[in-house]
């Protein structure tokens, strides 16, 4: 033992751990309460699917009847309530559900913003994604999408027309990437 120390500062090193700290508990119960809104905010068939304890479902279903706000937050905080009581492992499979979801579904969003780029480029008069488009897909019906590229030109300059070669471009997009996907799989 150093001098520059006392006794009770060495006494506190030695002593077993006091578990987690007060700021640690708070994001767990945190970490329940946001899981307790997004079981509320599921539909009803992808919630009959999840592994749940019966008074979960229970609370989750009053929560669900409530409309107003103050109510219905202090519902919630009950249901997470609930929740902590179990362990950490009884949620794992609605955790690791509710995570491959939420992937599954930046995938999703990531490729319709690169299709909503393509279409946009292609719009933009840029020849070379039109190229680099015929050459990834030979099969595309080049003369057609030339023409809808054409007349989303001109829906665009011409106000009060509605979008529909813009939108028949990104339909054309979706279907051709749809199609590589099947290919791949």
């Amino acid at each position: 033992m150093s001098p520059s120390r006392s006794r009770n500062q060495y006494e506190l090193e030695e002593e077993a751990d006091y578990g987690p700290s007060r700021t640690q508990q708070r994001r767990d119960a945190l970490a329940v309460l946001a899981l307790a809104q997004q079981l509320v905010d599921l539909p009803p068939s992808r919630l009959a699917k999840l592994p749940l304890p019966d008074d979960v479902r229970h609370e989750i279903d009053v929560t669900r009847r409530i409309s107003s706000h103050g109510a219905k937050k202090r519902q919630l905080a009950f249901l997470a309530k609930v929740m902590r009581r179990y362990d950490d492992d009884d949620f794992a499979a609605v955790r690791a559900e509710l995570g491959e979801n939420r992937e599954k579904q930046r995938q999703e969003t990531a490729a319709m913003h690169r299709l909503e780029s393509m279409r946009d480029r292609l719009i933009a008069e840029d020849e070379a994604a039109l190229s680099e488009l015929i050459a990834e897909h030979p099969q595309v019906d080049r003369q057609h999408l030339r023409s809808l590229v054409r007349q989303a030109r001109v829906e665009k300059d011409t106000p009060n027309k509605p979008p529909k070669a813009y939108r028949e471009i990104f339909q054309l997009l979706k279907d051709l990437a749809q199609k590589d996907d099947s290919a791949e799989g």
